[in-house]
């Protein structure tokens, strides 16, 4: 059976599906190779409630665990958590949790989002031309 099927094979198919093999790796590679320059630079967490910047914190790895309360309305809180590199909203009295179970963040670009509370933590970048927005978002 494998006989049958080895001589529908050509020596072009071969190189044909290599190369198709070696460029898929192509977009990790190319990704790597960007987030280890984003890395070089400082990320920072940013806490905003109704699109107004609260506080910002840098993202480092000396930092001890922390834990901030926050109440944007009377009535509501958000604990956050800052445990060296990573920020989490650790707890909050929101009906769903849904930025309680989003968990830590930690990369550029991820984000924890309370909308009962109007809460955002994003992770941005000291360097403006890294934190880009995205052409085919818009």
């Amino acid at each position: 059976m494998i006989k049958k099927y080895r001589r529908m094979v050509k020596p072009f198919d071969i190189i044909i599906v290599s190369f198709l093999f070696v460029l898929s790796f192509l977009p990790t590679m190319i990704f790597a190779v960007e987030t280890a320059h984003i890395e070089k630079s400082k990320l920072y967490a940013v806490i905003s409630f109704n699109g107004e910047e609260v506080d910002r914190f840098l993202l480092t790895g000396n930092e001890k665990q922390r834990l901030i309360t926050y109440y944007p309305a009377p009535g509501k809180y958000n604990i956050i958590e800052i445990d060296g590199e990573r920020i989490r909203d650790k707890s909050d009295n929101s009906p769903q949790q849904i930025a309680v179970r989003t968990g830590w963040i930690q990369s550029l670009g991820q984000t924890s989002l309370n909308l009962p509370h109007r809460m955002l933590i994003e992770i941005v970048s000291d360097n403006p031309t890294e934190a880009e927005i995205d052409v085919l978002a818009r």
